[in-house]
């Protein structure tokens, strides 16, 4: 408790690495999971993605680097969405929900394609964290409108 104290005082010792909570972690890992799936993790996506989480939680360059390279490295390691979708539950409401699949439509759709696999992920996603099809389709909508490009034709997977 005297630590806490101390630190909200004086501030973080120097050097030390900010400390992102789960759900930012959370929210980061599934958009890099986003860009990763179709096993091109193209510059156009990782400056969508430091865009979106700065947009998202106010950070500092330098502390969006962290975060993303917390993320990585948490994305890296876990295979199951389950755990990230747990913390989204519990600390978005639904509108930040659909919001955070619309963020993942921008990041499939960054490098100019609908990959298959892309596709799956945000429909398993969405399931995951209770935004219903029409929702996850209107978000799609949404983002392929400010795009200004039609639908955009999914790549075949490559064998």
């Amino acid at each position: 408790m005297l630590a806490a104290i101390r630190s909200f005082l004086l501030g973080a010792p120097e050097g030390a690495a900010p400390r992102f909570d789960d759900l930012q972690v959370a929210v980061v890992a599934l958009l890099i999971r986003a860009a990763t799936t179709d096993s091109d993790f193209s510059e156009d996506e990782r400056r969508a993605i430091r865009s979106i989480a700065t947009d998202t939680f106010g950070l500092a360059p330098s502390e969006i680097d962290e975060l993303v390279a917390a993320a990585e490295s948490e994305e890296a390691r876990t295979l199951d969405l389950h755990k990230w979708a747990q913390e989204i539950k519990r600390g978005y409401n639904e509108a930040e929900r659909i919001n955070l699949i619309e963020k993942m439509w921008e990041i499939v759709y960054a490098d100019g394609l609908l990959d298959d696999y892309e596709a799956n992920l945000l429909r398993r996603v969405a399931g995951l964290i209770y935004v219903p099809d029409r929702e996850s389709g209107e978000a799609r909508q949404r983002v392929l409108a400010r795009l200004g490009s039609p639908d955009r034709p999914a790549r075949p997977p490559e064998t």
